[in-house]
Protein backbone atom coordinates (compact mmCIF):
# COMPACT_ATOMS: atom_id res chain seq x y z
CA UNK A 1 0.00 0.00 0.00
CA UNK A 2 1.94 2.82 -1.24
CA UNK A 3 -0.09 4.89 1.73
CA UNK A 4 1.95 2.95 4.46
CA UNK A 5 5.22 4.00 2.74
CA UNK A 6 7.68 6.66 4.59
CA UNK A 7 8.87 9.09 2.27
CA UNK A 8 12.11 7.91 1.72
CA UNK A 9 10.77 4.90 0.58
CA UNK A 10 8.13 6.87 -1.67
CA UNK A 11 11.51 8.48 -3.05
CA UNK A 12 13.46 5.88 -3.56
CA UNK A 13 10.56 3.96 -6.02
CA UNK A 14 9.46 7.83 -7.94
CA UNK A 15 13.87 7.68 -8.20
CA UNK A 16 14.26 4.25 -9.47
CA UNK A 17 11.44 4.52 -11.92
CA UNK A 18 8.96 2.21 -9.96
CA UNK A 19 6.54 4.26 -9.29
CA UNK A 20 5.56 7.47 -11.13
CA UNK A 21 4.23 10.63 -9.36
CA UNK A 22 1.11 10.44 -11.68
CA UNK A 23 0.49 7.16 -9.82
CA UNK A 24 1.10 8.13 -6.25
CA UNK A 25 -0.80 11.24 -6.67
CA UNK A 26 -3.88 9.85 -7.81
CA UNK A 27 -3.40 7.27 -5.45
CA UNK A 28 -3.59 10.33 -2.41
CA UNK A 29 -6.79 11.89 -4.31
CA UNK A 30 -8.68 8.69 -4.48
CA UNK A 31 -7.51 8.36 -0.77
CA UNK A 32 -9.12 11.92 -0.74
CA UNK A 33 -12.37 11.62 -2.50
CA UNK A 34 -13.47 8.54 -0.62
CA UNK A 35 -12.66 9.46 3.11
CA UNK A 36 -12.56 13.31 3.31
CA UNK A 37 -16.44 13.21 3.35
CA UNK A 38 -16.15 11.78 6.29
CA UNK A 39 -12.98 13.73 7.99
CA UNK A 40 -13.10 17.25 6.47
CA UNK A 41 -9.56 17.58 6.32
CA UNK A 42 -9.45 19.50 3.28
CA UNK A 43 -11.08 22.71 2.56
CA UNK A 44 -9.90 22.94 -1.27
CA UNK A 45 -8.91 19.74 -2.92
CA UNK A 46 -6.89 21.07 -5.96
CA UNK A 47 -7.06 17.34 -8.44
CA UNK A 48 -6.12 18.84 -11.51
CA UNK A 49 -3.66 21.01 -10.26
CA UNK A 50 -1.60 18.33 -8.36
CA UNK A 51 -2.29 15.97 -11.53
CA UNK A 52 -0.24 18.81 -13.55
CA UNK A 53 2.45 18.91 -11.31
CA UNK A 54 2.92 15.62 -11.06
CA UNK A 55 3.59 14.89 -14.57
CA UNK A 56 5.88 17.99 -14.34
CA UNK A 57 8.15 15.91 -11.75
CA UNK A 58 7.76 12.89 -13.52
CA UNK A 59 9.85 14.98 -16.66
CA UNK A 60 12.21 15.63 -14.13
CA UNK A 61 12.80 12.29 -12.22
CA UNK A 62 12.86 11.12 -16.07
CA UNK A 63 15.92 13.58 -16.60
CA UNK A 64 17.94 12.43 -13.27
CA UNK A 65 16.53 16.15 -11.67
CA UNK A 66 14.87 17.34 -8.61
CA UNK A 67 15.69 15.72 -5.04
CA UNK A 68 14.58 13.65 -2.25
CA UNK A 69 11.34 15.72 -1.85
CA UNK A 70 10.63 15.56 -5.95
CA UNK A 71 7.36 13.53 -6.89
CA UNK A 72 5.51 13.22 -3.74
CA UNK A 73 2.62 14.98 -3.29
CA UNK A 74 1.81 16.40 -0.18
CA UNK A 75 -1.22 19.04 1.78
CA UNK A 76 -0.86 23.08 2.38
CA UNK A 77 -2.92 24.40 5.75
CA UNK A 78 -4.78 27.16 4.76
CA UNK A 79 -2.70 29.63 5.92
CA UNK A 80 -0.32 29.42 3.53
CA UNK A 81 -1.07 31.93 0.65
CA UNK A 82 -1.34 29.54 -2.91
CA UNK A 83 -1.21 31.70 -6.23
CA UNK A 84 -4.44 30.95 -7.98
CA UNK A 85 -6.20 28.80 -4.88
CA UNK A 86 -8.58 30.27 -2.45
CA UNK A 87 -6.72 30.66 0.62
CA UNK A 88 -9.28 31.36 3.03
CA UNK A 89 -7.28 30.77 6.59
CA UNK A 90 -10.49 28.66 7.62
CA UNK A 91 -12.66 31.94 7.86
CA UNK A 92 -15.73 33.77 5.70
CA UNK A 93 -13.87 36.80 6.02
CA UNK A 94 -11.49 35.14 3.11
CA UNK A 95 -14.03 32.61 1.93
CA UNK A 96 -13.57 34.15 -1.53
CA UNK A 97 -9.88 35.52 -1.69
CA UNK A 98 -7.97 33.68 -4.32
CA UNK A 99 -4.17 34.42 -3.32
CA UNK A 100 -2.42 36.33 -6.17
CA UNK A 101 1.43 34.98 -4.91
CA UNK A 102 2.24 32.08 -3.59
CA UNK A 103 4.04 31.45 0.24
CA UNK A 104 7.90 31.53 0.40
CA UNK A 105 7.04 27.84 1.96
CA UNK A 106 4.44 27.09 -0.80
CA UNK A 107 7.49 28.22 -3.61
CA UNK A 108 9.97 26.18 -2.12
CA UNK A 109 8.10 23.01 -1.90
CA UNK A 110 7.18 23.65 -5.48
CA UNK A 111 10.69 24.16 -6.39
CA UNK A 112 11.12 20.56 -5.30
CA UNK A 113 8.66 19.56 -7.36
CA UNK A 114 6.01 18.33 -4.95
CA UNK A 115 2.32 18.21 -5.97
CA UNK A 116 -0.62 19.72 -3.99
CA UNK A 117 -3.05 17.77 -3.47
CA UNK A 118 -5.03 20.53 -1.83
CA UNK A 119 -5.42 23.13 1.30
CA UNK A 120 -5.79 21.95 4.72
CA UNK A 121 -8.74 22.92 7.48
CA UNK A 122 -7.62 24.49 10.67
CA UNK A 123 -9.10 26.84 13.68
CA UNK A 124 -10.51 30.43 12.13
CA UNK A 125 -7.25 32.18 10.98
CA UNK A 126 -5.31 29.70 13.31
CA UNK A 127 -7.38 30.80 16.68
CA UNK A 128 -7.96 27.17 18.43
CA UNK A 129 -7.23 24.34 19.90
CA UNK A 130 -9.88 21.87 18.18
CA UNK A 131 -10.77 23.21 14.47
CA UNK A 132 -14.30 23.32 15.68
CA UNK A 133 -14.03 27.62 14.94
CA UNK A 134 -13.11 26.79 11.02
CA UNK A 135 -16.05 28.74 8.77
CA UNK A 136 -16.24 24.59 7.27
CA UNK A 137 -16.83 22.96 9.98
CA UNK A 138 -14.98 20.60 12.15
CA UNK A 139 -12.42 18.20 11.12
CA UNK A 140 -12.83 14.84 12.64
CA UNK A 141 -10.24 12.82 14.37
CA UNK A 142 -9.20 9.60 12.37
CA UNK A 143 -9.03 7.75 15.51
CA UNK A 144 -12.44 8.70 16.51
CA UNK A 145 -14.58 10.42 14.71
CA UNK A 146 -16.30 11.34 17.51
CA UNK A 147 -13.24 13.70 18.95
CA UNK A 148 -11.45 16.39 18.23
CA UNK A 149 -8.16 16.52 15.55
CA UNK A 150 -6.46 19.08 17.85
CA UNK A 151 -6.34 22.71 16.35
CA UNK A 152 -5.38 24.80 15.00
CA UNK A 153 -3.63 22.53 12.59
CA UNK A 154 -6.33 19.44 12.61
CA UNK A 155 -6.73 18.93 9.33
CA UNK A 156 -2.90 18.42 8.69
CA UNK A 157 -2.76 16.40 11.40
CA UNK A 158 -5.98 14.24 10.72
CA UNK A 159 -5.05 13.87 6.83
CA UNK A 160 -1.64 12.57 7.63
CA UNK A 161 -3.03 10.16 10.65
CA UNK A 162 -5.45 8.65 7.83
CA UNK A 163 -2.92 8.80 5.33
CA UNK A 164 -4.97 11.50 3.10
CA UNK A 165 -1.77 12.84 2.36
CA UNK A 166 2.06 11.54 3.01
CA UNK A 167 3.26 14.79 4.55
CA UNK A 168 1.45 18.37 5.44
CA UNK A 169 2.42 22.09 6.18
CA UNK A 170 1.46 23.10 9.53
CA UNK A 171 1.69 26.17 11.55
CA UNK A 172 2.04 26.71 15.66
CA UNK A 173 1.46 29.66 17.66
CA UNK A 174 0.62 28.15 20.80
CA UNK A 175 0.62 24.35 19.92
CA UNK A 176 -0.49 23.68 16.81
CA UNK A 177 1.25 21.69 15.68
CA UNK A 178 2.32 19.64 18.40
CA UNK A 179 -1.11 19.25 19.79
CA UNK A 180 -2.61 18.22 16.76
CA UNK A 181 0.10 15.97 16.22
CA UNK A 182 -0.18 14.24 19.43
CA UNK A 183 -3.70 13.78 19.54
CA UNK A 184 -3.82 11.88 15.76
CA UNK A 185 -0.77 10.00 16.78
CA UNK A 186 1.56 11.18 14.44
CA UNK A 187 4.50 13.43 14.33
CA UNK A 188 5.00 17.44 14.17
CA UNK A 189 7.76 19.94 14.65
CA UNK A 190 7.70 23.30 15.42
CA UNK A 191 11.59 25.02 14.66
CA UNK A 192 13.06 28.30 16.37
CA UNK A 193 11.53 31.03 15.59
CA UNK A 194 12.62 32.49 12.18
CA UNK A 195 14.34 29.71 10.95
CA UNK A 196 11.22 29.09 7.94
CA UNK A 197 9.95 31.72 6.49
CA UNK A 198 6.55 33.59 7.32
CA UNK A 199 5.84 35.28 4.13
CA UNK A 200 3.08 34.79 2.72
CA UNK A 201 1.47 32.89 5.65
CA UNK A 202 -1.38 34.92 6.88
CA UNK A 203 -0.58 36.43 10.22
CA UNK A 204 -2.76 35.68 14.09
CA UNK A 205 0.64 36.95 16.45
CA UNK A 206 3.48 37.58 14.25
CA UNK A 207 6.11 37.07 17.18
CA UNK A 208 5.20 33.84 17.85
CA UNK A 209 3.89 32.03 14.21
CA UNK A 210 6.18 29.36 12.99
CA UNK A 211 5.45 26.81 9.78
CA UNK A 212 6.74 23.42 10.17
CA UNK A 213 5.78 19.94 9.00
CA UNK A 214 3.57 17.18 10.13
CA UNK A 215 4.38 13.88 9.03
CA UNK A 216 4.37 10.00 10.33
CA UNK A 217 7.62 10.30 11.70
CA UNK A 218 10.94 12.17 12.40
CA UNK A 219 12.89 10.92 9.26
CA UNK A 220 10.12 12.44 6.86
CA UNK A 221 10.06 15.13 9.30
CA UNK A 222 13.56 16.09 9.05
CA UNK A 223 12.90 16.03 4.78
CA UNK A 224 10.38 18.40 4.61
CA UNK A 225 12.30 20.70 7.17
CA UNK A 226 15.38 20.83 5.37
CA UNK A 227 13.25 21.99 2.26
CA UNK A 228 11.35 25.09 3.81
CA UNK A 229 13.80 26.47 6.26
CA UNK A 230 16.32 28.70 5.28
CA UNK A 231 16.75 32.88 5.25
CA UNK A 232 13.96 34.93 3.33
CA UNK A 233 14.92 38.37 2.92
CA UNK A 234 11.26 38.89 2.57
CA UNK A 235 10.92 38.14 5.90
CA UNK A 236 12.02 40.43 8.43
CA UNK A 237 11.88 37.99 11.37
CA UNK A 238 13.61 35.65 9.28
CA UNK A 239 17.52 34.87 10.71
CA UNK A 240 20.55 34.09 8.59
CA UNK A 241 21.96 31.03 9.88
CA UNK A 242 23.10 27.94 8.22
CA UNK A 243 20.54 24.89 7.40
CA UNK A 244 21.87 21.60 8.13
CA UNK A 245 21.29 18.44 6.33
CA UNK A 246 18.65 17.29 9.17
CA UNK A 247 18.65 13.67 7.97
CA UNK A 248 22.20 13.01 8.36
CA UNK A 249 22.40 13.21 12.38
CA UNK A 250 18.97 11.18 12.49
CA UNK A 251 20.95 7.46 13.99
CA UNK A 252 23.61 9.03 16.42
CA UNK A 253 24.13 7.51 19.62
CA UNK A 254 21.72 9.16 22.28
CA UNK A 255 24.61 7.84 25.07
CA UNK A 256 24.98 10.36 27.35
CA UNK A 257 22.41 12.49 26.57
CA UNK A 258 20.87 14.62 29.49
CA UNK A 259 17.26 14.63 29.42
CA UNK A 260 15.40 17.46 31.93
CA UNK A 261 12.06 16.21 33.05
CA UNK A 262 10.34 19.53 34.28
CA UNK A 263 8.13 18.70 38.05
CA UNK A 264 5.91 21.58 36.59
CA UNK A 265 5.06 19.29 33.29
CA UNK A 266 4.11 16.35 35.84
CA UNK A 267 1.92 17.56 38.59
CA UNK A 268 -1.93 18.33 38.90
CA UNK A 269 -3.63 18.14 35.55
CA UNK A 270 -1.73 15.96 33.79
CA UNK A 271 -4.14 12.59 33.41
CA UNK A 272 -2.24 9.76 35.29
CA UNK A 273 -2.55 7.12 32.09
CA UNK A 274 -0.99 9.84 29.97
CA UNK A 275 1.82 10.02 32.24
CA UNK A 276 2.62 6.49 32.96
CA UNK A 277 2.59 6.42 29.26
CA UNK A 278 4.90 9.14 28.81
CA UNK A 279 6.98 7.66 31.84
CA UNK A 280 7.69 4.56 29.84
CA UNK A 281 8.73 6.08 26.62
CA UNK A 282 11.14 8.15 29.18
CA UNK A 283 12.61 5.00 30.44
CA UNK A 284 13.29 3.76 26.66
CA UNK A 285 15.32 6.86 26.57
CA UNK A 286 17.34 6.02 29.61
CA UNK A 287 17.95 2.20 27.90
CA UNK A 288 19.43 3.88 24.62
CA UNK A 289 21.85 5.29 27.50
CA UNK A 290 20.28 8.38 28.53
CA UNK A 291 20.54 10.27 31.76
CA UNK A 292 17.56 11.54 33.70
CA UNK A 293 17.96 15.10 35.64
CA UNK A 294 15.10 16.65 37.21
CA UNK A 295 14.71 20.13 36.54
CA UNK A 296 12.19 22.93 37.17
CA UNK A 297 10.49 25.49 35.07
CA UNK A 298 9.14 27.50 37.70
CA UNK A 299 7.29 30.09 35.62
CA UNK A 300 5.40 27.48 33.66
CA UNK A 301 2.00 28.90 35.51
CA UNK A 302 1.80 31.80 33.82
CA UNK A 303 2.85 30.87 30.31
CA UNK A 304 -1.15 30.58 29.76
CA UNK A 305 -2.15 33.70 31.31
CA UNK A 306 0.96 35.64 29.62
CA UNK A 307 0.34 33.72 25.80
CA UNK A 308 -3.42 34.94 25.97
CA UNK A 309 -2.40 39.31 26.51
CA UNK A 310 0.46 39.12 24.03
CA UNK A 311 -1.39 36.98 21.29
CA UNK A 312 -4.60 38.59 20.75
CA UNK A 313 -3.18 42.05 21.20
CA UNK A 314 -1.14 41.42 18.56
CA UNK A 315 -4.16 39.56 16.20
CA UNK A 316 -5.72 42.80 17.28
CA UNK A 317 -3.45 44.50 15.24
CA UNK A 318 -2.66 42.18 12.40
CA UNK A 319 -6.71 41.57 11.86
CA UNK A 320 -7.20 45.40 11.55
CA UNK A 321 -6.31 44.56 7.46
CA UNK A 322 -9.69 43.14 7.09
CA UNK A 323 -11.93 45.54 7.03
CA UNK A 324 -13.97 44.65 3.98
CA UNK A 325 -11.96 47.38 1.33
CA UNK A 326 -9.87 45.84 -0.38
CA UNK A 327 -10.15 42.49 -0.25
CA UNK A 328 -12.16 39.72 1.41
CA UNK A 329 -15.66 39.60 2.92
CA UNK A 330 -17.91 42.75 2.22
CA UNK A 331 -21.64 43.27 4.07
CA UNK A 332 -24.49 43.72 1.69
CA UNK A 333 -25.63 47.56 0.81
CA UNK A 334 -23.37 49.44 3.99
CA UNK A 335 -25.31 53.08 4.84
CA UNK A 336 -21.82 53.86 4.87
CA UNK A 337 -18.65 53.40 5.93
CA UNK A 338 -18.51 52.93 9.67
CA UNK A 339 -21.49 50.43 8.87
CA UNK A 340 -19.56 48.56 6.10
CA UNK A 341 -16.52 48.33 8.81
CA UNK A 342 -18.34 47.36 11.33
CA UNK A 343 -21.01 44.84 9.42
CA UNK A 344 -17.97 42.88 7.66
CA UNK A 345 -16.26 42.15 10.33
CA UNK A 346 -18.89 41.40 12.78
CA UNK A 347 -20.34 39.55 9.84
CA UNK A 348 -17.44 37.27 8.89
CA UNK A 349 -15.66 36.90 11.57
CA UNK A 350 -16.20 33.80 14.23
CA UNK A 351 -16.96 33.80 17.79
CA UNK A 352 -13.27 32.91 19.05
CA UNK A 353 -11.55 35.24 16.64
CA UNK A 354 -14.01 38.03 17.66
CA UNK A 355 -13.36 37.50 21.60
CA UNK A 356 -8.99 37.67 20.63
CA UNK A 357 -9.32 40.86 19.00
CA UNK A 358 -11.43 42.59 21.76
CA UNK A 359 -9.07 41.40 24.43
CA UNK A 360 -6.08 41.70 22.54
CA UNK A 361 -7.75 45.66 21.67
CA UNK A 362 -8.79 46.10 25.59
CA UNK A 363 -4.75 44.97 26.38
CA UNK A 364 -3.63 47.21 23.98
CA UNK A 365 -5.74 50.79 25.17
CA UNK A 366 -4.06 53.39 27.04
CA UNK A 367 -5.47 52.68 30.42
CA UNK A 368 -4.53 48.87 30.28
CA UNK A 369 -1.05 48.71 28.57
CA UNK A 370 1.10 48.60 31.00
CA UNK A 371 -1.08 46.47 33.53
CA UNK A 372 -1.37 43.97 30.84
CA UNK A 373 0.69 43.90 28.42
CA UNK A 374 3.86 45.30 29.39
CA UNK A 375 3.34 42.91 31.83
CA UNK A 376 2.73 40.10 29.89
CA UNK A 377 5.76 41.00 28.63
CA UNK A 378 8.26 40.72 31.48
CA UNK A 379 6.79 37.10 31.87
CA UNK A 380 7.31 36.47 28.68
CA UNK A 381 11.28 36.95 29.63
CA UNK A 382 11.20 35.42 32.86
CA UNK A 383 9.75 31.97 31.09
CA UNK A 384 12.25 32.57 28.09
CA UNK A 385 15.13 33.28 31.03
CA UNK A 386 13.89 29.64 32.95
CA UNK A 387 14.60 27.40 29.49
CA UNK A 388 18.32 29.52 29.47
CA UNK A 389 18.95 28.18 32.78
CA UNK A 390 17.42 24.56 32.29
CA UNK A 391 19.53 23.94 29.00
CA UNK A 392 23.01 25.06 30.88
CA UNK A 393 22.06 21.34 32.74
CA UNK A 394 20.23 19.43 29.83
CA UNK A 395 20.38 19.31 26.27
CA UNK A 396 16.88 18.17 25.82
CA UNK A 397 13.79 18.84 27.78
CA UNK A 398 10.87 16.19 27.58
CA UNK A 399 7.52 15.76 29.16
CA UNK A 400 3.49 15.31 27.98
CA UNK A 401 2.49 17.19 24.73
CA UNK A 402 -1.46 17.71 26.13
CA UNK A 403 -2.66 17.04 29.69
CA UNK A 404 -5.52 14.51 28.17
CA UNK A 405 -6.08 12.62 25.49
CA UNK A 406 -8.96 13.83 22.41
CA UNK A 407 -11.26 15.46 24.13
CA UNK A 408 -15.01 14.95 22.41
CA UNK A 409 -16.26 17.44 19.87
CA UNK A 410 -18.18 19.85 21.55
CA UNK A 411 -16.72 18.53 24.88
CA UNK A 412 -15.41 22.31 25.48
CA UNK A 413 -16.96 25.04 22.80
CA UNK A 414 -19.04 26.39 26.02
CA UNK A 415 -15.79 26.18 28.21
CA UNK A 416 -12.93 28.29 26.86
CA UNK A 417 -10.74 28.22 29.45
CA UNK A 418 -10.38 24.27 29.79
CA UNK A 419 -9.95 24.59 25.69
CA UNK A 420 -7.15 26.89 26.60
CA UNK A 421 -5.57 24.85 28.78
CA UNK A 422 -5.53 21.54 26.18
CA UNK A 423 -1.94 23.90 24.88
CA UNK A 424 -0.22 24.27 28.89
CA UNK A 425 2.45 22.59 28.03
CA UNK A 426 3.21 24.01 24.26
CA UNK A 427 2.51 27.58 24.63
CA UNK A 428 5.84 28.17 26.86
CA UNK A 429 7.99 27.20 23.94
CA UNK A 430 6.07 29.81 21.39
CA UNK A 431 6.82 32.51 24.05
CA UNK A 432 10.95 31.82 24.30
CA UNK A 433 11.06 30.92 20.54
CA UNK A 434 11.98 27.55 21.11
CA UNK A 435 12.08 24.28 18.46
CA UNK A 436 9.84 21.68 19.98
CA UNK A 437 8.33 18.54 18.47
CA UNK A 438 5.29 16.05 19.10
CA UNK A 439 6.04 11.97 18.41
CA UNK A 440 3.55 9.49 19.27
CA UNK A 441 4.40 7.26 22.17
CA UNK A 442 1.45 4.21 22.69
CA UNK A 443 -2.12 4.93 23.26
CA UNK A 444 -4.73 5.47 26.23
CA UNK A 445 -8.22 3.83 25.66
CA UNK A 446 -7.57 3.35 22.13
CA UNK A 447 -6.40 7.09 21.64
CA UNK A 448 -2.86 8.53 20.70
CA UNK A 449 -0.60 10.25 23.08
CA UNK A 450 2.32 12.53 22.44
CA UNK A 451 5.56 12.86 24.23
CA UNK A 452 7.47 16.41 23.74
CA UNK A 453 10.50 17.19 23.37
CA UNK A 454 12.65 20.85 23.63
CA UNK A 455 15.66 21.91 22.26
CA UNK A 456 17.98 24.80 22.79
CA UNK A 457 17.52 27.48 19.91
CA UNK A 458 18.40 26.36 16.49
CA UNK A 459 19.17 22.90 17.72
CA UNK A 460 16.18 21.08 15.74
CA UNK A 461 18.90 18.30 14.41
CA UNK A 462 19.02 17.08 18.15
CA UNK A 463 15.29 16.84 18.25
CA UNK A 464 14.91 14.79 15.10
CA UNK A 465 17.80 12.72 15.90
CA UNK A 466 16.46 12.42 19.88
CA UNK A 467 12.86 11.21 18.10
CA UNK A 468 14.39 9.09 15.28
CA UNK A 469 16.25 7.16 17.87
CA UNK A 470 13.06 6.43 19.95
CA UNK A 471 10.83 5.56 16.50
CA UNK A 472 14.03 3.18 15.14
CA UNK A 473 12.74 0.92 18.51
CA UNK A 474 9.04 1.42 18.59
CA UNK A 475 6.24 1.29 15.76
CA UNK A 476 4.02 3.27 16.99
CA UNK A 477 4.59 6.47 14.55
CA UNK A 478 3.33 3.23 11.72
CA UNK A 479 0.49 2.69 13.71
CA UNK A 480 -2.93 4.33 11.35
CA UNK A 481 -6.83 4.36 12.23
CA UNK A 482 -8.16 1.19 11.21
CA UNK A 483 -11.26 2.79 9.80
CA UNK A 484 -8.71 4.21 7.20
CA UNK A 485 -6.35 1.11 6.35
CA UNK A 486 -7.60 0.12 3.57
CA UNK A 487 -6.02 -3.24 2.80
CA UNK A 488 -6.25 -3.25 -1.20
CA UNK A 489 -3.89 -2.77 -4.23
CA UNK A 490 -0.84 -0.78 -4.25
Amino acid sequence: MMHTKSLSELSTALQKGSLSSVELTQHYLDRIEKYDSVLNCFVTVTAEQALNSAKQADVMLAKGEGNALTGIPLGQKDIFCTNGVRTACGSKMLDNFIAPYNATVVEKLNACGMPMLGKLNMDEFAMGSSTESSFYGATKNPWDTARVPGGSSGGSAAAVAARLVPIATATDTGGSIRQPAALCGVTGIKPTYGRVSRWGMIAYASSFDQAGPIAASAEDCALLLGAIAGFDEKDSTSIEHDVPNYTAGLNDSLQGLKIGLPREYFGEGLDPAIASVINAAIDSYKAMGAEIVEISLPNTHLAIPAYYVLAPAECSSNLSRFDGVRYGYRCKNPENLDDMYMRSRGEAFGEEVKRRIMVGTYALSAGYYDAYYLKAQKIRRLISDDFTQAFKQVDVIMGPTTPTTAFKLGEKSNDNISMYLADIYTIALNLAGLPGMSLPVEAVAGLPVGLQIIANHFEEGKLLNVAHQYQQQTAWHQQMPAAFMDIDKG
